[in-house]
């Protein structure tokens, strides 16, 4: 067992784990935010996905030896209320079906917009490929993601 200081949704949190133990497990049972989604725990899905220093990261294979100096950012940090333009575009799409997906798929998207707030169409597909949709909602995904770049200021 290792302490590791994490930076978090701008709050600091100190957990005693193993070094190897993937920063979703760390994130759900030692600090309850659980709105990041276990999938498939091969990052080929991207529930699990998260920013650290900005950058989706699939968390199910993220050691959190590694995370230990990085600025992560779960679902629960985008916005306190709800209201990030990518949330609030996925609400005004009606993106979601059976909803597991979502929190990994916000969070792809919001890490495209950060470094893109005007992707073409094959930007979007691109950056989304990695995260699968069993209830297959891609096209409203893509029509979300185009609408919440003109959302952002």
């Amino acid at each position: 067992m290792a302490t590791y200081k994490l930076q978090i949704n701008g709050r600091s949190y100190e957990v005693d784990v193993e070094p190897d133990t993937p920063l979703l497990w760390v994130l759900r049972d030692n600090l309850g935010l659980v709105g990041t989604k276990y999938g498939c725990g091969i990052a080929q899905c991207g529930a699990c996905t998260v920013h650290v220093n900005g950058n989706a990261m699939r968390s199910c294979v993220y050691p959190v030896s590694a995370a230990a100096t990085a600025k992560i950012t779960t679902i629960e940090g985008l916005s306190e209320a709800g209201d990030h333009p990518v949330q609030l575009a996925w609400d005004e799409v009606d993106v979601a079906q059976c909803g597991y997906c979502q929190a990994g798929q916000i969070m792809t998207a919001t890490a495209l917009l950060n470094k893109n707030q005007k992707p073409s169409a094959e930007e979007i597909d691109n950056a989304m490929n990695g995260n699968i949709c069993r209830c297959g909602t891609y096209h409203r995904i893509r029509e979300a993601v185009a609408l919440a770049a003109t959302k952002l200021k």
